[in-house]
């Protein structure tokens, strides 16, 4: 029998971390063949060149794909979409897959969707049905509307997709594949300051005592905010007085206007305890969000991730409005006083809280590998409601 060849396209730091188990898992299978694709931001310098890690965990790109338009705006937003839609259906001719997965909901997604569907490839979708606010929402249910597989991550999500007419034999709840490395990496003792240390800049302290994690990215429907946003957020951590790890905003639409506003911080306060990194390897991430006293900001992986650790979190704005958490979350606006009162609520926990595996069990990876293997591959589509 044939191997089944499953194309996994990765296009940020994201991505990988919200495949890296499914990857290993379609590589380790006996009837599925991985043909990796690598692109936008995870293959520039800017970003932390994720492709370098990928590899060094032993994954061999298949090809690479260069869709980045500079400059972090909803033109060049767009343009990127378009870019990637020209790029990629060279990519899949060539490699002749049997099936695309692709990832969540970002332009690389949409580009890698449209590709697949024009070219009768059936499509898989990870992370769909899921709601947040924003562009990423309305990407995220298009693309719902292409696939021919789900994947989604919790219950709600797998019935949200049902009720969009999506026949119910194709969704399925296989949990959220970035709970896998977060089960795996949390068994590790790795010397965090080692790792952590040295790869990027500020006031370096150690994570054996009490420090703040900050992840803050653009919000595309507020954009010209960002600069603004951050700043307000990083004074509040300020002044907590603790000292803390701020990381480098995504590539979308905006990004510029985070990094300037963390540039122009780090420049008029060189006395906070600060230590700016622009990328971490997934598993020192995992581990530093084990350890942190609060997680600050709008990444999802307070919500998915954290909930699963139960890593205290202030989520903050747009971002992720309306997206399932757990008691791990409090959300706040982009206001001084209530971003100061909601990190003192998460402060006064004095720790970790009690797992709540809202987006899967640490088994994904395998459970999609299989369904891969045995679903039945078509490119009809049909409301089922």
């Amino acid at each position: 029998m044939n191997k089944r060849k499953i194309c996994i396209v990765v296009g940020s730091r994201a991505n990988y971390s919200s495949i890296k188990s499914v990857m290993q898992a379609v590589k380790d299978h006996p009837d599925l063949e991985l043909q990796l694709v690598v692109g936008a931001s995870a293959i520039l310098d800017r970003y932390g060149n994720v492709a370098d890690l990928i590899e060094r965990d032993g994954f061999k790109a298949a090809a690479r794909v260069f869709m980045l338009v500079e400059g972090e705006t909803p033109t060049t937003m767009a343009k990127s979409t378009g870019l990637g839609l020209i790029e990629l259906p060279m990519i899949f001719e060539s490699l002749a897959p049997d099936v695309v997965l692709t990832v969540g909901d970002r332009f690389e997604t949409m580009a890698t969707t449209l590709a697949a569907a024009y070219m009768n490839i059936p499509l898989a979708h990870t992370m769909g049905g899921e709601v947040s606010g924003n562009i990423d929402e309305n990407i995220r249910h298009a693309i719902s509307k292409f696939a021919n597989i789900h994947f989604p991550a919790c219950e709600d999500a797998r019935q949200r997709i049902i009720r969009m007419g999506e026949n119910p034999d194709t969704v399925h709840n296989t949990g959220c594949p970035r709970i896998d490395l977060v089960a795996e990496y949390l068994k590790s003792d790795r010397c965090l300051d080692e790792a952590l240390f040295g790869q990027g800049v500020g006031i370096k302290f150690t994570t054996d005592e009490d420090f703040i994690l900050v992840s803050q990215h653009p919000v595309t429907g507020e954009y010209g905010c960002g600069e603004t946003q951050i700043g307000t957020t990083l004074r509040a951590v300020r002044d907590t007085g603790l000292p803390a790890i701020v990381l480098w905003p995504n590539a979308d639409a905006g990004s510029e206007d985070v990094a300037r506003g963390i540039r122009k911080f780090r420049e008029r306060d060189p006395d906070a305890p600060f230590y700016y990194v622009k990328n971490l390897p997934i598993e020192v991430y995992v581990l530093l969000m084990a350890r942190t006293r609060c997680l600050v900001g709008n990444s999802s992986s307070a919500i998915r991730e954290g909930a699963f650790i139960g890593t205290p979190s202030v989520n903050i704005g747009t971002r992720q409005t309306a997206r399932q958490h757990g008691r791990n979350v409090i959300n706040c606006d982009y206001n001084a006083t209530a971003i100061a009162d909601a990190i003192a609520d998460r402060l006064a926990l004095r720790g970790r809280l009690p797992s709540e595996p809202i987006y899967g069990d640490g088994k994904a990876g395998p459970r999609i590998a299989h369904l891969l293997a045995t679903e039945p591959l078509t490119t009809a589509k049909m409301m089922t409601y």
